[in-house]
């Protein structure tokens, strides 16, 4: 069995009852969409194909059963409620962007890129770009998501030296082990130190 979600704005994801969330295959809009009734021992057919310059990409999807035809109206699309956590910590973060990283000043929250927006954009000292993504813990997905909008980031000619860094309460090992491996800074923060309610902890160097 195949589960074939057709959205209104031309998107095309096809599961199966393995593979997690994702998708077997997808196409993403703009694209067309053809049905093909059957025809003798040809089965029915939904025909996908998308253009891209010269070029065309095209999957074709046969239906040798219908166990489920249903069509469901999501509405309008709300906006993205970030976790309560994850905004006060950008807020807090936004009006003390040095412990993102020392002599960081912010530039702009919420910075767009055309996958999402980027939590803050900084600049060091040296009016080098920084991009900081925020989250409650530090995961392999947050590490994939920063290195995401970095790729788009450098696409500017202007910002291709960009750098990147992961702000987390807590960042998970292997997180950090991958970012490190992609020169993203981690750096874990402490929310009661951000909201003033205690002092940072002091480290000694010997």
């Amino acid at each position: 069995l195949r589960l074939v979600m057709i959205k209104s704005d031309g998107s095309v994801m096809i599961h199966a009852d393995t593979g997690g969330y994702k998708p077997q295959n997808w196409m993403t809009p703009p694209t067309t969409i053809e049905e093909i009734e059957a025809e003798g021992e040809e089965p029915a057919m939904i025909v996908v194909t998308k253009h891209a310059g010269a070029t065309e990409d095209r999957v074709e999807i046969k239906i040798a059963e219908v166990v489920s035809d249903v069509t469901h109206d999501m509405g309008e699309a709300a906006a993205l409620e970030r976790d309560g956590v994850e905004a006060h910590l950008q807020e807090l973060l936004a009006e003390q962007p040095h412990w993102c990283g020392e002599g960081l000043t912010l530039v702009k929250r919420e910075w767009f890129t055309d996958i999402g927006p980027v939590d803050l954009m900084c600049k060091d000292p040296d009016e080098n770009w920084v991009a900081v993504e925020i989250k409650r813990t530090g995961t392999i997905e947050a590490v994939e998501q920063i290195t995401r909008y970095l790729e788009r980031i450098h696409q500017e000619p202007t910002m291709a030296e960009c750098r990147g860094v992961l702000a987390a309460q807590s960042i998970k090992p292997q997180a950090r082990t991958l970012a490190e491996g992609r020169d993203i800074a981690c750096v874990e923060v402490d929310l009661a130190v951000l909201r003033g309610e205690r002092e940072p902890d002091l480290t000694l160097f010997g």
